[in-house]
């Protein structure tokens, strides 16, 4: 796993991935002291050590509204994609290293499951859960699609607040 690193306007940024570049395991924002909070999400798309993507803007402006220091980005699948169709196309969407990125996220992080239902595909919701769950972590979400899976930040207003995801 190679880790890139960039600083730029009080911001620190981190970004961890696979050699050829089509996985991103992690993405890492720091712009203060206080704690940082994860998002587990479905998949990466553009966003890198350097700029941005829609998604990352928003929760981006979702941890700076709960008051956090920093975010931190995973996902179910650490393919970068831009469609889901792309994403389950790909031979292998979770990636070689992912699970353990997964279970490496620190003990009393904030983690926000936000995966969609697209996160239910193949079970990747539900196992990333169980793995968070018997790891010891408090699981939270921004609201729940009808399916019951976790939703996406990316069209919720930046003043949505987590509630606790119930174990199911």
């Amino acid at each position: 796993m190679e880790v890139l690193r960039h600083a730029a306007d009080g911001t620190e940024s981190e970004a961890a991935f696979s050699a050829c570049r089509r996985y991103r395991y992690r993405l890492t924002r720091r712009w203060g002291g206080g704690p940082a909070v994860a998002f587990v999400m479905l998949n990466p798309s553009t966003a890198d050590e350097r700029q941005g993507d829609p998604t990352i803007r928003r929760c981006e402006a979702l941890a700076r509204a709960a008051g956090a220091g920093g975010l931190i980005a995973v996902n179910l699948c650490a393919y970068r994609a831009t469609r889901p169709a792309e994403l389950f196309a790909a031979e292998d969407p979770e990636g070689p290293e992912n699970a353990a990125v997964l279970a490496g996220l620190p003990a009393g992080l904030r983690i926000l499951c936000a995966w969609g239902d697209h996160g239910l595909r193949a079970g990747r919701g539900p196992r990333a859960e169980a793995m968070l769950r018997a790891a010891g972590h408090d699981l939270w979400h921004l609201g729940l699609t009808r399916r019951g899976a976790p939703r996406h930040p990316l069209y919720l207003p930046a003043t949505t607040q987590p509630a606790p995801l119930a174990a199911r």
